[in-house]
């Protein structure tokens, strides 16, 4: 439990810290794009208040915290079920990685009203239109941690 926790509260760091950068430091608010490595990789302002690829996207403050309220819960669902004994160490740092870029959106959400998206990349000769954050990232990338690595379905082993 506690590499979960570590690294959903290490996800949620890097996700608010990177925000901050953008907002603060670089001022992409008011810049808006900024070539990094084009087109690999471009910084590009985007507030997103729905949910992935703008579903959902109104504005309305009742979406708003919905959306925020949704997210605690799957987050206390996610750790509730990765809590259980046959999750080992690996499938619970998927899982805080979701937690932390889960939870990392809805601290936008609630305090922005939106979710701040920055990172926009594209390739060969594909260009990318969307954008995206770290917190994102942890998501996906939890998501396809846990897809690869529980192993429940092996044949020979018993479920639990």
């Amino acid at each position: 439990m506690r590499w979960m926790a570590f690294t959903a509260a290490l996800a949620l760091a890097l996700d608010q810290a990177s925000k901050l950068a953008i907002l603060h430091l670089l001022n992409l608010r008011d810049v808006l794009f900024m070539d990094v490595w084009a087109p690999y990789l471009v910084f590009r302002y985007g507030e997103n208040t729905g949910i992935n690829f703008g579903l959902f996207d109104g504005g309305a403050e009742l979406v708003r915290w919905a959306l925020v309220g949704f997210s605690i819960v799957v987050c206390v669902v996610l750790w509730v079920w990765l809590s259980r004994p046959r999750h080992g160490t690996l499938i619970r740092v998927c899982g805080g990685l979701m937690i932390g870029g889960a939870l990392g959106n809805a601290v936008d959400r609630a305090t922005y009203g939106y979710v701040v998206d920055f990172l926009n990349m594209s390739c060969c000769g594909i260009s990318n239109p969307y954008v995206f954050n770290v917190a994102d990232i942890f998501i996906f990338a939890g998501v396809i941690g846990i897809v690869i690595f529980d192993r429940r379905d092996e044949p020979g082993k018993k479920a639990a």
